[in-house]
């Protein structure tokens, strides 16, 4: 279906004509004898070329009854493309190296260059910028230009599952170079199948007339019969990943183990930011009850969105104290070597820490307001205070537990007492 232009759009307008114009079948130059007009997009905008068709004059030569259109052409955008080969690279980058959405390139390229393109059209445009790319990831020249400076390659094999009972993908690469050699979809993964695969990668290494010196794999069943069979006496050795997964196996149910704990020990925040903001309500209602009768007035008859209530900086602490809270017990990223419930046991000891030093320093400061004396506890700074060794010492002199729920919210709701008090 042919591509419908706004009736006011501005197009760029370009020339072009036939580099060649010696007839490949006499020799005689060849004449304009027609011309084609074409709109395509380009980054830099609308674009109308209009290419000047050539052909023989001698009506007796092969060469009069066919056409030869201009050679930059091809060079500015394929046949019956409505974009050009910018705005398909474009596409391309943006959907392989930025794993961008098809709303959201479809968004930009309307957003920053105006051009409007359908979902299905930008689809067929990924798929096609896909094929090229497989097909430019196993050019025999450009593999072979790659691996002129290298002895011997290293291969591994893995299976890719998006979701359950979906095919698996099984990728091929080469480790010295980093190069995905190629993949193929398996519905089952049988021994003849995967071996099948094996047996390719052992044709596309001996074209290039490199030596394997390793196979790497999670050293599946029928990883280890293929590799075998095909690549007799080469080395197949354990991916670092699966081993170390395998093998921290039982910290990593330990860390998961803990995390649990701490999370039951650790409730009750929600109850506590309800009660604050109760609270603030409450607050704000009985000022402007006192102050002006009329605001009360104008706050039930007025419009739906009441007037903010005035901040209260002790209410804003605490619920700071349970937004980073709620934040370290929904960490759950890491690895065996960075176990994530060790993260969560000394991101809630600073927390501990940091409540204890607030209160240490409202026993013992001065009996401002509390916005003058207290400290801005936030999820982003955890940094310790500036006091002394000795003073921290004697005033961080707290249980080594951490406190049960309710201790914490009697803790919390003592502060918001003694902030309103003062």
């Amino acid at each position: 279906m042919p591509y419908k232009w706004p009736g006011d759009t501005d197009f760029a307008l370009r020339e072009l004509d036939v580099l060649d114009r010696d007839c490949p079948a006499c020799g005689r130059m060849m004449h304009i004898c027609d011309h084609r007009y074409r709109r395509l997009h380009t980054l830099e905008g609308p674009l109308q070329l209009v290419c000047k068709l050539n052909h023989c004059p001698d009506r007796d030569c092969p060469g009069h009854a066919k056409t030869k259109s201009p050679e930059q052409e091809a060079s500015i955008a394929p046949p019956s493309w409505a974009i050009g080969w910018d705005v398909f690279c474009w596409i391309g980058h943006r959907r392989c190296s930025r794993h961008m959405s098809i709303p959201l390139i479809q968004s930009e390229l309307l957003d920053d260059y105006g051009i409007k393109l359908s979902d299905d059209a930008i689809a067929k445009y990924i798929q096609r910028y896909q094929v090229m790319l497989a097909a430019r990831q196993q050019d025999p020249e450009a593999l072979r230009r790659q691996y002129e400076s290298v002895d011997e390659i290293v291969l591994s094999i893995d299976g890719l599952q998006p979701e359950k009972g979906h095919e698996t993908l099984y990728v091929v690469r080469e480790l010295t170079q980093k190069r995905v050699w190629f993949a193929e979809a398996l519905i089952s993964a049988t021994n003849d199948e995967v071996q099948r695969l094996i047996a390719k990668a052992k044709e596309w290494a001996t074209s290039l007339n490199k030596t394997v010196s390793l196979w790497i794999s999670d050293k599946q069943d029928a990883f280890v019969t293929g590799i075998a069979a095909e690549f007799p006496g080469v080395p197949h050795r354990y991916c670092d990943n699966h081993f170390l997964r395998d093998l921290a196996k039982p910290v990593l149910e330990a860390d998961s183990h803990a995390k649990v704990q701490m999370r039951r020990k650790v409730r009750g925040l929600r109850k506590v930011e309800q009660a604050v903001l109760k609270h603030q309500n409450a607050e704000a209602s009985t000022s402007l009850a006192g102050d002006d009768p009329a605001a009360t007035m104008i706050v039930i008859v007025g419009p739906a969105t009441p007037p903010s209530p005035p901040t209260d900086s002790a209410s804003a602490v605490v619920l700071d104290y349970c937004a980073a809270v709620r934040g370290i017990l929904n960490d759950d990223q890491g690895g065996p070597l960075h176990p994530p419930g060790l993260r969560m046991a000394e991101a809630l000891k600073e927390v501990r820490q940091s409540i204890q030093r607030n209160l240490d320093a409202k026993k013992g400061g001065s009996k401002r307001s509390s916005s003058a004396v207290w400290p801005t506890a936030s999820t982003g700074d955890w940094s310790m205070s500036r006091r002394s060794k000795s003073q921290f010492e004697n005033m961080s002199r707290i249980s080594r537990r951490w406190p049960r729920p309710s201790k914490l919210a009697g803790k919390v709701a003592w502060i918001a007492r003694r902030s309103s008090r003062s």
